[in-house]
């Protein structure tokens, strides 16, 4: 018998369903959400891979101060 081990990730996430909410909340006219801009409605989207790429670029700015330094 075969032994079948089959792990099935994925779905929407936490972010994901945030953004449909803030989606949601938006179109219906509900709530404070009515009132945001659209760039805070999808900020779930994007937010993530932003504060990503801000820690690198922070983290690449502080790995060559460091080697500036360490020549002194």
């Amino acid at each position: 018998m075969a032994n079948n081990n089959s792990t099935q990730s994925g779905g929407i996430g936490l972010m994901g369903l945030l953004f449909i909410v803030f989606l949601v909340l938006k179109l219906i006219g509900v709530s404070a959400v009515a009132q945001w801009s659209w760039w805070w409605v999808t900020a779930p989207l994007w937010m993530p891979t932003t504060l990503i790429l801000i820690g690198l670029g922070i983290y690449c700015i502080c790995l060559v101060v460091k080697l500036i330094a360490s020549k002194k």
